[in-house]
């Protein structure tokens, strides 16, 4: 079985590319739904949480996220000390979800695959690719925030450029190309578990 992993930044897509595959009949693992179910679940992970930014962090047994996303998006380095407890909970709880899937191949939507070290655990990558005012604008649609807000966060991510030159296969979300023929033409390439 295939292990192949989509990630793109922030505002790229990759959650419709992913649910593009899961219409498709693919299981898709979302990282980011895993990370707010660990969060909340994972005793350990929890009281690392609460070491590293306070007891705030969690209130009435719940995962305070706007506490934590103030926390940690002010800087680099708690972004990366939030990672740091986060990503190998989530790492481990995809690979016992992978193993007990049975479809020829499996997706993994995640931001941070290359960050996180993810990579290592999977056969191939797929970027999801959108103009920078495309994936502003998508941002600003979804989570309601302002596009200064938005470019903060882009600032502290991976360069995008840099971040598609490590994936093995690219899907543009322009708004121009269509999506469906393009994942449509990995689905069969997957399928009949070719990586080339």
């Amino acid at each position: 079985m295939l292990r192949i992993g989509i990630t793109g930044g922030i505002g790229s897509g990759k959650s419709t590319v992913a649910q593009i595959f899961n219409v498709l009949g693919i299981p898709v693992y979302s990282s980011d739904d895993a990370a707010k179910r660990l969060m909340n679940e994972d005793k350990d992970l929890k009281n690392n949480i609460v070491k590293s930014f306070g007891k705030e962090s969690y209130s009435n047994g719940k995962l305070n996220r706007k506490y934590l996303a103030e926390q940690a998006f002010k800087d680099r380095a708690k972004i990366e000390l939030l990672n740091s407890l986060v990503h190998p909970a989530t790492i481990k709880d995809a690979t016992g979800w992978m193993e007990k899937q049975t479809a020829p191949y499996v997706i993994k939507e995640a931001a941070l695959i290359f960050e996180s070290g993810s990579d290592k655990f999977l056969d191939a990558v797929i970027g999801v690719k959108s103009p920078l005012f495309l994936r502003i604008e998508r941002t600003m649609k979804r989570n309601n925030v302002t596009a200064n807000e938005i470019e903060a966060r882009i600032k502290l991510q991976m360069d995008e450029d840099e971040k598609m030159a490590l994936c093995d296969y690219i899907i543009v979300n322009d708004e121009r190309q269509m999506l469906i023929p393009q994942v449509l033409l990995l689905h069969e390439k997957f399928l009949k578990g070719s990586l080339h």
